[in-house]
């Protein structure tokens, strides 16, 4: 917009530039929307956010109906999507009639969240679901008839592809040899924990490397994960940050950009100055000696 208000047409450019997702162009600093559904997060304040995301130049927002509210608020705010728009949800858990979230591995239960992801978004295909196992933490853990195959699962979702309601398949928590697995199901995303601090899913990086799958790691700052130290308490990334004159925030969000070059970030937040500091983090350059200092933080658990 100029500053009278009228609309232009010069391109918002991509934060953090572009890389590709289910063969797609993205912008590498994307929005994770779960935060978006959390008690004491307004609606009006929500609808903001989304469209302040959009405005930036990200074109790459990661949800799922199992969230709650997530799914309605992108809707809303965001409906009709550009034609630019990836969104991706997430299936492998549900809401109980308690609104406890509880595992739903099987693959009936995929299709069925699969229908909801749709129905809730308003779109007759998501560009990416990935399916989330629940083998390991953090989060639930899959028991009894929940313990279900991962080539069952591929194979539900292999179906709903081929029938057009998915356009690509990602995973998330998954451990290298199930992403190897995966492989010949065609797998356009992995969804792991990872960051500066946490080099445990090394391994499935390296996979993604070799196969030019996109990476996304979730909680890359640890923020939520208790107990676990916090990329921001970090000396060694405060210290980058300050001879930069970013956050620490910024600089772990960076290092994970100049770790992959098909990085994609889904960072998530209710706060407008946050996003706008995030999204700032993909222009972020860490020179040479930053870099090493980083890598030197974490080893592959």
């Amino acid at each position: 917009m100029t500053a009278a208000g009228q609309r232009t047409d010069s391109p918002v450019p991509a934060p953090g530039g572009t890389a590709k997702l289910a063969g797609r162009g993205v912008a590498r600093m994307g929005f994770g929307a779960m935060q978006l559904a959390r008690p004491g997060v307004a609606r009006d304040a929500a609808l903001a956010i989304l469209r302040q995301a959009a405005g930036a130049g990200v074109n790459h927002i990661d949800a799922a109906h199992f969230y709650g509210s997530t799914n309605a608020l992108i809707r809303d705010a965001l409906a009709p999507y550009p034609g630019d728009l990836v969104l991706v949800t997430k299936v492998g858990a549900a809401r109980n009639a308690a609104g406890e979230l509880v595992p739903a591995q099987q693959p009936q239960q995929l299709r069925e969240q699969v229908e909801d992801n749709l129905a809730t978004l308003g779109v007759e295909q998501v560009g990416v679901v990935n399916l989330r196992r629940l083998d390991a933490r953090p989060g639930l853990i899959a028991e009894g008839d929940q313990q279900v195959s991962l080539d069952d699962q591929l194979a539900e979702l292999s179906a709903l592809r081929d029938a057009g309601k998915i356009g690509a398949i990602g995973l998330s928590n998954v451990s290298e040899g199930q992403l190897r697995q995966a492989l010949p199901a065609g797998i356009a995303c992995v969804q792991n924990c990872y960051g500066v601090l946490d080099r445990s899913a090394e391994p499935v990086l390296e996979v993604c490397r070799e196969h030019d799958i996109a990476w996304v790691p979730f909680f890359p700052l640890r923020s939520a994960l208790p107990g676990r130290p916090k990329v921001t308490g970090d000396p060694t990334v405060a210290a980058v940050a300050a001879g930069l004159g970013a956050t620490a925030a910024q600089v772990a969000l960076a290092w994970l950009l100049a770790h992959y070059d098909s990085t994609l970030l889904i960072p998530g937040t209710a706060d407008p100055g946050h996003l706008a500091e995030n999204i700032a983090a993909g222009s972020l350059r860490l020179g040479a000696e930053s870099i090493a200092a980083l890598d030197r933080l974490a080893t592959p658990e």
